[in-house]
């Protein structure tokens, strides 16, 4: 009821502010110092407390004693739009029970103790719920009711955008562990904001000097765009939204969210790399809808999805490298085995497009990524391994060379991605994945005579004792499938992980500048050193990093926090100037030389994996996130769990509205 509804039963008459309103406290427009609650007698408290009582026990009590609770506690107390459907007609006669194979019975139809458990169950959940919303305090119920406004208007223009778009409407659920709590550890937390502040400091520059262009220059201090994103722009901003929000930066994130509304084209008439605009782009933006429920996101990706479909358009199906994204017209890099698609490229698609299938309701975007599969399974693999070339009209291997590091790296990666993020159901996936690494350990990987552990590359049936610092990557991904691995080999994998990283960690030691060359080899007397000179550069790779997040997480051996910091601590030495962060052309050398480019997946991916290393593992959590080759995490789809945990939180949103906006309950609790 009413609050003014009450007044009458003290027989005052009190001013507009008299239950705490902006009117209320001091002496009031009459001069009258009893117009705030405050000033009620014993007797008129005893009577407020008795009559708000009664009205609490009668909304929250009665519930249990009425025939239909469970609809009432929806549809009565929370204020469903749906009817209650009507008594039946005389005659009516009930649907018969479901014969066997007609799916599963729906809860009413199962009836029995599991029914009425559920429902006390959720009635038990409510009165928790509204007995911790009632103990909170006026001011953070008020912020509680704000936060959820907003939510509303963003959910509605929501569905309007998506609507517009064609897409299906699609309740946002807030996710678990997009933000985490602070390190309780003060030395870590202070390694924490040291990367945030870094993040701050290479995003600045870039927004001063570039922004709106993909890439910033940070000693030309002018923007930079290569090739690879033809007339797209706007890299830099698309690949750092995920880690602007896991980091908290609101105002950044904001701003680039208002940017990729309002600036972010694709009507262009330009040959891509339908690789990197898919990891960058694609992989940004579903990454950014997911932390934020931003329907902006997923509406610009699924758009860039549908202008990457054409280049699918082969007599095989596995795409070109390049497309036009105007005429729809294909190629390959012309050095690339005869004209061959390459095996890191179409093979680093299936994470991006089983979402975009999930998020758009079309599933012709895993039906693409699914063909790749069917191909690949219908190759002989020369002993086990992938090589790096594929031709697409012949759908017949080009060169037989093999690499874990570039051409090759990213397929293996996602074979085992695909696996965890499809709730491990993807068991296709999982096998070619497993069997590749028996493959690679058995040609591939080697062990120094210093004892250090490295992975070759096989050529035509040899090998070269070189490793890339893109292979390095590799650690943390055999650290990751350790627990799928059989169960005699899940140490031996968390073991060749560990190897991998201390090789890679070597690889940085042994430079002057403490940080790892492109490429480093393992002959002619020297290990984890790069000979030749168009090896040396370091262009503010993520991959060691990424290894030592990884192993952080999955161990918990502190070695691998402080070589992180060793090297961040390098990065600020030698990479950090006046503009921005740039890449040094020769890591051996005792003078810097800037190769003045600051790279859209130094924000995206060395930054992000730095800010996890020194964050609490609730922080985008391996068990409910997968991360892409760009370092963009996605969800685990849990098919089955979905709608439950729908029901669930939307009940939850429901009964803080109720309690706030019941016409007299919310106005007494909050006014």
């Amino acid at each position: 009821m009413p609050a003014a509804s009450l007044l009458p039963l003290f027989g005052s008459a009190a001013g507009p502010g008299a239950l705490g309103g902006p009117a209320g406290g001091g002496a009031g427009g009459g001069g009258r110092k009893a117009a705030g609650p405050g000033a009620f007698r014993l007797t008129e408290k005893f009577v407020l407390l008795l009559v708000f009582s009664a009205f609490i026990t009668l909304c929250f009590g009665a519930i249990f004693f009425l025939p239909d609770s469970s609809k009432l506690l929806s549809g009565v107390f929370f204020h469903s739009a749906a009817l209650q459907p009507p008594p039946p007609p005389p005659g009516f006669q009930p649907r018969a029970p479901p014969q066997p194979g007609a799916g599963p019975a729906m809860p009413e139809e199962a009836g029995g103790a599991g029914s009425l458990e559920r429902i006390r169950a959720d009635h038990e959940r409510a009165l928790r719920e509204a007995k911790e919303t009632l103990q909170k305090l006026p001011e953070e119920i008020r912020r509680d009711i704000r936060q959820d406004k907003e939510k509303l208007l963003q959910d509605a223009r929501g569905r309007k955008e998506a609507a517009a778009a064609g897409l299906p409407q699609r309740p946002f659920r807030q996710p678990v562990g997009a933000v985490g709590r602070e390190p309780a550890d003060l030395a870590v937390r202070q390694r924490r904001d040291k990367i945030k502040e870094m993040m701050k400091y290479a995003w600045d520059n870039y927004k001063r000097y570039a922004w709106g262009l993909n890439e910033l220059k940070p000693i030309s201090k002018q923007g930079h765009s290569s090739n690879l994103f033809g007339n797209i722009q706007g890299a830099t901003i698309v690949d750092a939204l995920d880690t602007l929000f896991i980091m908290e930066m609101k105002e950044e994130f904001k701003e680039a969210k208002e940017w990729v509304e309002k600036n972010l084209d694709f009507n262009v008439n330009a040959e891509i790399s339908v690789f990197e605009v898919n990891i960058r782009f694609v992989g940004g933006l579903l990454s950014a809808y997911y932390l934020s429920g931003e329907e902006i996101f997923r509406k610009k990706a699924v758009e860039l999805g549908e202008k990457l479909l054409p280049a699918f358009n082969t007599p095989t199906g596995i795409p070109w490298a390049l497309l036009n994204i105007k005429s729809g017209i294909g190629r390959n890099w012309p050095w690339a085995s005869g004209g061959s698609s390459i095996l890191a490229e179409f093979g680093t698609l299936h994470l991006e497009f089983v979402h975009l299938s999930h998020l758009s309701g079309n599933p012709v975007f895993a039906e693409k990524v699914m063909n790749i599969r069917k191909v690949l399974s219908r190759l002989d693999k020369p002993e086990g391994l992938y090589p790096n070339y594929l031709n697409p009209s012949s759908g017949q291997w080009g060169q037989h060379h093999v690499s874990i590091g570039g051409l090759g790296d990213s397929f293996y990666e996602y074979l085992l991605k695909a696996w965890l993020m499809s709730d491990k159901t993807d068991e296709e996936g999982k096998k070619m994945y497993y069997d590749a690494v028996q493959a690679i350990e058995t040609h591939l990987i080697r062990k120094s005579s210093g004892g250090l552990t490295y992975i070759a590359e096989w050529k035509g049936g040899l090998l070269e004792h070189k490793m890339g610092h893109l292979t390095c990557f590799a650690g943390g991904m055999f650290a990751l499938g350790a627990d799928g691995a059989p169960s005699d080999k899940t140490g031996h994998h968390i073991e060749l992980g560990a190897e991998i990283a201390r090789t890679c960690h070597e690889s940085y030691d042994r430079t002057s500048m403490k940080l790892g060359p492109e490429a480093f080899r393992f002959d002619g007397g020297v290990e984890a050193i790069a000979t030749r000179q168009n090896e040396k550069y370091y262009i503010l790779r993520p991959e060691v990093i990424e290894t030592y997040m990884y192993m952080w997480r999955l161990t918990h051996d502190p070695k691998y926090r402080q070589w992180a910091w060793e090297a961040v601590e390098a990065l600020e030495k030698h990479c950090r100037v006046d503009g921005g962060y740039s890449g040094i052309r020769d890591v051996y050398s005792n003078h810097e030389s800037h190769d003045d480019v600051q790279q859209s997946f130094f924000l995206s991916e060395t930054l992000k994996y730095l800010y996890l290393l020194f964050s609490d593992d609730d922080l985008l959590p391996f068990e409910h996130w997968v991360f892409n080759t760009e370092a963009h995490p996605f969800p685990i789809l849990r098919k089955e769990d979905g709608s439950k945990e729908e029901k669930k939180n939307r009940s939850s949103f429901n009964l803080l509205h109720s309690l706030c906006f019941f016409p007299g309950l919310g106005r007494v609790i909050l006014f």
